[in-house]
């Protein structure tokens, strides 16, 4: 972490420093004041999700403070910058853990003070690079409304790395516009080491540190001025290297060092066979929307995600396993400008069971069975999760909710539905509401005797003072039913500021 945090924030001075070779810049700014209270052990689902790993907690008053400057997508070259800082008090939840040869609970909650972001950007015609750490969310669904992109959504925290690509879509040669590519390559590690190791028992399973990420994605798409345009393409994400300790009644029974060299972040682009299987644990999904504008501008979409862990979701024969969506834009304000009805099935899996010849040496048994994908878990790396929170959908429970200690999805075998509105009341007033309930029935290893369900609502409004355009009033009211989640309550305000203002100037 602290390599790739030296590196942006060397990024962020060199850029910076040109502020007095260049035409004048402007600085976006924005303060934040966010306090929730609630009951239950964890902040409800919705207040908690796609928001960045920043609330999770059941009380919390934070001070939120960032800077940036955007690229701009108008000019050939262009750079950018951001610095996000969070700090404050929030409360803890106990988590179960053996130390010194005994069972203890141990409170444990967000830092005082926290580096949310910091990156700095550079663009050049249709290509782009991003050092640091920067939120980025879905790029095929809409973060506000979806309940969350099955490979890389907004739920978790960002962390350090180096991200490549295209700005948005750019025209394929030879094709008219007709066809667009879109394609993103990123290597980035996780410094969420000292907080696994807080919440981790201690006892048994594994715990896995020092790992670090990839994360590809390629997509087509035809011509989006046309009335119909579809997008088709694949996501894969990788966690290679690191160090898994593994833990039995309390006490080490092995430690086991992924190898990292060269050709390991070579390999995570296109892995290849090791001695008895796939360096790194890769996962991924097929992804498909189909859009058709209205004549009067609004646009009605039908997608999916299809989650593969292997071989066998790559080649769909995990059923109807996936994020099946219907979304709604309007090309105006209005009391709905958008709406969202998702249905969400990851109880397929493949089927229930896993054999393959090249796990089991010397085996006299030669058929396959590629099931039980358990999805966002493997055998060597902690759940597909940065700081708790998944890095995936959170329709899947997190890490962060399992008070036992466990550092891997406890539930991947879910099933439920979740939908979203939101619209203007005034033109003062916006409004956004959201509905899910969900069944889980444990893993494909460990399934659960008995179904646990949750049912989560959250209502929120957002005032927007004509007399003091800059800023905002959010206020949020969210509750979860169920034994999945704990029955939750919760009442979340924040206030915010935005402006801006420029520097420098040539010299």
């Amino acid at each position: 972490m602290r390599l790739s945090l030296k590196c942006a924030a060397a990024s962020l001075i060199a850029v910076m420093s040109t502020f007095t070779m260049h035409p004048e810049v402007t600085i976006d700014y924005r303060g934040e004041i966010i306090e929730n209270l609630g009951t239950g052990d964890f902040a409800p689902y919705y207040m908690a999700s796609n928001v960045y790993g920043t609330v999770t907690q059941p009380y919390s008053t934070l001070l939120r403070a960032s800077l940036s400057h955007s690229m701009s997508r108008d000019s050939r070259f262009s750079y950018g910058f951001g610095a996000d800082v969070i700090g404050g008090y929030s409360s803890k939840t106990n988590y179960d853990a053996f130390i010194d040869g005994k069972w203890v609970t141990r409170g444990q909650g967000p830092a005082p003070i926290w580096l949310q972001q910091l990156y700095a950007e550079v663009k050049f015609r249709g290509l782009f690079m991003t050092a640091g750490m920067k939120e980025t969310g879905s790029a095929m669904l809409d973060d506000n409304l979806s309940s969350g992109d099955i490979t890389w959504s907004a739920n978790s925290r960002p962390m350090p790395g180096i991200k490549i690509g295209f700005i948005d879509f750019q025209n394929i040669p030879l094709t008219n516009g007709w066809l667009q590519i879109d394609a993103v390559l990123f290597y980035g590690k996780p410094h969420d080491n000292n907080w696994l190791r807080d919440h981790f028992n201690h006892y048994n399973s594994f715990i896995t540190s020092g790992r670090w990420n990839n994360y590809k994605r390629l997509y087509l798409r035809t011509n989006p001025s046309q009335p119909f345009s579809a997008t088709f393409g694949m996501q894969a994400a990788a966690q290679f290297a690191g160090t898994c300790v593994t833990y039995r009644n309390g006490e080490i029974m092995s430690e086991v060092k992924a190898p990292l060299k060269l050709r390991d972040f070579y390999q995570m682009i296109i892995p290849h066979h090791g001695e008895y299987f796939y360096r790194g644990n890769h996962l991924g999904s097929w992804d498909i929307a189909l859009r058709y504008r209205l004549c009067n501008g609004n646009e009605v979409r039908a997608y999916l995600q299809s989650p593969w862990e292997d071989g066998s979701g790559i080649g769909k024969m995990n059923g109807f396993d996936g994020l099946w969506g219907l979304e709604f834009r309007a090309s105006k304000p209005g009391f709905i400008t958008g709406a969202v009805f998702e249905y969400l099935d990851f109880t397929n899996q493949s089927g229930p069971l896993h054999w393959s010849t090249g796990d089991h040496p010397g085996t006299t048994i030669t058929n396959e069975a590629t099931g039980s994908d358990s999805y966002y878990n493997n055998y060597f790396y902690n759940g597909y999760a940065c700081y708790g929170m998944s890095q995936g959908t959170p329709f899947i429970p997190s890490p962060l909710y399992n008070l036992d200690g466990y550092m891997r999805y406890a539930d991947t075998r879910v099933r439920g539905f979740h939908a979203a509105l939101r619209g203007n009341i005034s033109s003062e007033i916006d409004y956004r509401m959201m509905i899910s309930h969900r069944t889980g029935r444990g893993d494909s290893y460990l399934p659960r005797l008995h179904k646990v369900r949750d049912t989560s609502i959250m209502l929120e409004g957002i005032y927007k003072m004509q007399n003091t355009p800059e800023m905002d009033l959010k206020c949020q009211l969210a509750w979860d039913h169920g034994n999945m989640y704990g029955n939750n309550f919760g009442i979340l305000v924040t206030i915010s500021y935005k402006g801006s203002f420029n520097i420098g100037g040539r010299r």
